[in-house]
């Protein structure tokens, strides 16, 4: 838990340049797919082969969803195809999408050569449900299935991923967005879904033989990565030889280097290969923006006016009218915006700032009928981000600031070395070893999240519950009340969040840069009353960062 790990972000690029085994209509993304109007049953059993190519994601809806996590391969850029790990067999997995208040089942059956699980990121179910090895469940084997039941109570926009040895695995492609529609419907006319993401595409490793997806020798659980800089490193990461296969990499120093994801991606595509957005004049359009990757992304919506009304799923009270204003989406966040489409022509929905990796990551809204190259990137130009501390409009909320509280924590957030090792603290020690926040049911909750760290960020996420934002950097929020369950400080912020515990259960809370959480960025939230019965298996390899 406590060493730094790659990231299989070594998604390392296999080209299979003269081959060309890119099948037509078999690589596929969810920007172009209208969701309001879908439903598609079923699953598509995923090949074995170690030259699969995955398949475009489908929409799933009803009460029984099955996943089969398996191998494939993907082409993420135009001749640019990576090994992946797929639910069904494709990256993203299928959007799953099913109506507040129904109960589901999803069957997930696993046919990889590592243990995996599924976290239901910001859905609150029950704590058996929660998907984290070794704290809840124990991570489903090779050849051996497992069935998550609840029932979705809050709508919104959320998403599913595997938490077994997270960093690796979200990094191979095992998410997927999960939507609760709420019971009034949504009101839109266009449901557009964009799970962002960072891939490795260039560099000495794309020597490294992962047929199949298996670098199953290679041990990454001891790499020590030295410096913690931001995430605009540019440190070297050190690997002229070109061939890691079949290496120890128990004694290799490598730098906290996030420009080493040089690929960004929509829905697992890149540039050329992103579907477009179509739209009629007239339109409400609803973009639900979801990070499954490491890094934080700026998204500029292009020729219109626009309102966020929602995050992390929660509505935002009266959300104002916004125009050339970024949205900042860190990982694990997710940010519905809507906008009506009253501007006829190609429009570009993109990342902004300075690395060339952006420009793979743009959409295009296009109308129907329209010309192409009606519109310009400008992703290098600095916007003004959206400040969701004085956004929308004051209303009655569940806390304040000045309330009795049944428990107030302070969790400072630090980048430290401890034994020539970067590590990553809770008040100073690294998980096993972080204090948990013990609570009874009922109680009421305020917690100071301080990031003490000088250059990275910390999008912390708490499992199992949603939190009221109060104030940030010592000032209270303005505008509407802020739920959340995933929130990124930058160097220097203090954020004080509040909630209530109502979901019985252990209950991870963690940054969700997860090189940072497999580093020791990781608490819980335990319920001292609450008895579970499940048996850890020594024999699992359960590792739940």
């Amino acid at each position: 838990m406590k060493a730094m790990k790659t990231g299989w972000k070594l998604k390392s690029m296999i080209i299979i340049g003269g081959l060309s085994i890119i099948l037509a209509g078999c690589t596929g993304s969810m920007n172009g797919m209208d969701h309001s109007k879908m439903n598609m049953e079923g699953t598509k059993e995923s090949p074995k082969a170690s030259d699969a190519q995955t398949v475009k994601p489908t929409v799933l809806t009803g009460k029984e969803i099955n996943l089969t996590a398996s191998v494939s391969n993907q082409e993420i850029a135009p001749g640019k195809t990576l090994p992946v790990w797929t639910f069904n067999n494709s990256v993203p997995g299928p959007q799953i999408r099913v109506n507040q208040g129904e109960t589901i089942k999803v069957n997930l059956k696993n046919q990889l050569p590592e243990p995996v699980t599924i976290h239901w990121h910001g859905v609150p179910v029950p704590n058996a449900m929660d998907g984290i090895p070794g704290i809840t469940q124990n991570a489903v084997q090779p050849g051996q299935s497992f069935t998550y039941e609840f029932k979705a109570d809050v709508p919104g926009t959320y998403w599913y991923h595997s938490h077994q040895d997270s960093v690796n695995q979200l990094d191979r492609g095992l998410y997927g967005s999960f939507i609760v529609e709420p019971k009034e419907g949504t009101g839109v006319d266009r449901d557009y879904t964009l799970v962002l993401d960072e891939w490795m595409s260039s560099g000495e490793m794309a020597g490294m033989n992962m047929s199949g997806g298996n670098m199953s020798e290679m041990d990454h659980s001891k790499m020590n990565m030295g410096s913690s800089d931001s995430k605009d490193n540019k440190s070297s990461m050190n690997m002229s030889d070109g061939n890691m296969s079949g290496m120890d990499h128990s004694t290799m120093n490598m730098g906290h280097d996030m420009s080493m994801y040089d690929l960004y991606t929509i829905n697992g595509k890149s540039g050329s290969l992103v579907d477009q957005l179509p739209v009629k004049q007239g339109d409400k359009v609803r973009i639900r923006l979801i990070n499954a990757g490491y890094l934080s992304h700026q998204i500029h919506v292009h020729g219109h006016e626009f309102k966020v009304i929602a995050t992390d799923g929660q509505p935002v009270n009266n959300p104002g009218i916004l125009k050339d204003n970024i949205v900042r989406v860190a990982p694990g966040e997710r940010y519905d915006i809507e906008f009506v489409a009253n501007n006829p022509g190609q429009w570009l929905i993109e990342d902004h700032g300075d690395k060339a990796a952006v420009k793979g990551m743009k959409a295009i809204i296009a109308y129907e009928g329209a010309p192409a190259g009606s519109d310009k990137a400008n992703e290098t130009e600095k916007l003004t981000a959206v400040d969701m501390s004085r956004y929308g409009q004051a209303s009655k909320a569940n806390f304040t600031l000045d309330q009795k509280y049944t428990l107030e924590y302070t969790m400072n957030l630090n980048t430290e070395m401890k034994n020539g090792e970067m590590v990553y603290t809770i008040n100073g020690k690294t998980f096993p070893e972080t204090e948990p926040i013990n609570v009874k049911k009922g109680d009421t909750v305020k917690v100071r999240l301080v990031n003490n760290s000088k250059t990275d960020d910390h999008p912390m996420h708490l499992h199992g519950h949603f939190f009221q934002v109060l104030s940030k950097n010592g000032k209270p929020l303005e505008g509407s009340p802020i739920i959340k369950d995933t929130l990124n400080l930058k160097p220097g912020e203090e954020y004080v969040v509040a909630f209530e515990a109502d979901n019985e259960g252990n209950w991870m809370f963690h940054c969700h840069d997860l090189h940072h959480a497999s580093a020791g960025m990781v608490t819980e939230l335990k319920y001292t009353d609450y008895k579970s019965n499940f048996v850890a298996d020594p024999n699992a390899g359960n590792k739940p960062e």
